[in-house]
């Protein structure tokens, strides 16, 4: 892109180096590095200030949350590497097992090994280790719908062919297990992944209002046989209930009183009162609302705005791409870890009832974590293969040579003097 500028010799032209690095093949791949480094690191610091509190009143260390949070980041960070490293073919070829896992895992938590936490029967006891197998659903159903609407081609187009074998019975068996341990919060991300997918792949438009509508058919009709979830938006409607710190809405309460106190520049890293024990899940499902009253309105917007950055890194990937499997499976990752921020973000600041998902890369918790770094791992093995991306990426020099080349001149040149 160039611009004119009138001198003496006539009309000259000059490039705009910002836009012509913005149209680099290499922008999507560092964009979602720099992204993913810089959400781990920010969560990092934001579990330790929320978390320390609670871990002091829990006769533990200061420590002993944020220790936790960055082993699972520095594993999270190993799977992140290798998986930018396995190329499309492989990816393909995971689908079925990555399903044929998730499935598997989640039925065990019917068994002895799940247990519930808050309501939802969604873990699983492997030794000293607890994870949440329906983290693994989500990475399922990105790969398997890929798979599946990349081989299909134009059939897409038929109904028949966007209800078999994906809506029925992969989505189908994913989903109603994750519903069957009442974590309705889950299944509802899970949803936002199947329609992404969907819509990707060319369904007809008809369909994708028809299944829009069916879906929130379900979630209503989920919501009204259970007096807990019915408890939940009751309680959201209340204006007693929303206003009162000590009720059953005390949460949400919290943290609203959190981004007040914290105003418009906050009141500092560390200085949160709410984290002593007025809010709980501070480090967790409500650590915006800690981002909110230590860092204030930038603080949120900083959030905000990476969370944008990283969608139009996605949206590049899906565009520029001319691999059908790595568009939808790009888009289906988007819709994930978009959704589930914007679920988790208008739930501590009262635009929807608390529904009990944490924030990507920011909330505490090990197999949100892992998987959401394993998915953002998928997303820089795709941009790699973008046209041009990987033979630039090839032809710079690593580190390690860098590094050899400059002890090499260094050891010459005090050889010569």
């Amino acid at each position: 892109m160039t611009t004119a500028s009138a001198t003496k010799g006539g009309p000259r032209t000059r490039s705009i180096p910002v836009i012509g690095k913005l149209e680099s093949p290499l922008t999507t791949y560092y964009l979602l590095l720099w992204i993913t480094t810089t959400l781990v690191v920010f969560g990092l610091i934001m579990v330790f200030s929320a978390s320390s509190v609670t871990s002091l009143l829990e006769d533990d260390t200061a420590y002993t949350v944020f220790v936790r949070q960055l082993l699972f980041a520095v594993s999270g960070a190993v799977v992140a590497a290798v998986a930018s490293r396995v190329s499309v073919r492989w990816w393909k070829r995971l689908a079925v097992p990555a399903l044929l896992g998730a499935v598997t895992l989640q039925a065990l938590v019917f068994t002895p090994l799940g247990y519930e936490v808050g309501g939802n029967r969604n873990w699983l006891a492997v030794g000293s280790l607890s994870i949440q197998p329906s983290e693994l659903g989500k990475v399922a159903l990105v790969l398997t719908g890929a798979m599946i609407f990349a081989n299909k081609g134009r059939l897409v187009a038929q109904v028949s062919h966007v209800i078999l074998p994906y809506l029925l019975p992969v989505a189908a068996v994913v989903v109603a297990l994750v519903l069957a341990g009442k974590d309705l919060g889950t299944a509802l991300v899970m949803m936002s992944i199947i329609i992404a997918v969907v819509v990707l792949a060319g369904a007809p438009g008809r369909f994708f209002a028809f299944v829009s509508v069916l879906g929130s058919a379900g979630v209503l009709a989920l919501v009204l046989t259970s007096a807990n979830r019915m408890a939940r938006i009751t309680n959201w409607l209340s204006p007693e209930c929303r206003i009162d710190p000590n009720g059953v809405c005390g949460q949400s309460v919290h943290g609203l009183y959190a981004l007040a106190d914290g105003g418009w520049w906050g009141v500092g890293l560390g200085a949160s009162k709410e984290k002593w024990a007025w809010l709980s899940e501070a480090h967790n499902d409500f650590i915006f609302a800690i981002i909110g009253e230590e860092l204030g309105l930038p603080g949120t917007l900083m959030v905000l705005i990476l969370f944008g950055v990283l969608a139009w890194a996605c949206y590049r990937l899906v565009s520029r791409t001319r691999d059908r499997f790595v568009r939808v499976a790009s888009a289906g990752i988007m819709a994930w870890l978009l959704g589930q921020a914007l679920i988790n973000i208008g739930a501590v600041i009262g635009l929807i009832p608390v529904i009990g998902v944490p924030l990507p890369l920011v909330s505490a918790g090990g197999s949100s974590l892992v998987t959401t770094l394993l998915a953002l791992g998928m997303l820089l093995s795709f941009a790699r293969h973008e046209p041009g991306c990987k033979a630039l990426l090839d032809a710079r020099p690593s580190l390690l040579r860098r590094s050899l080349a400059f002890r090499r001149a260094r050891t010459f040149a005090h050889r010569n003097r």
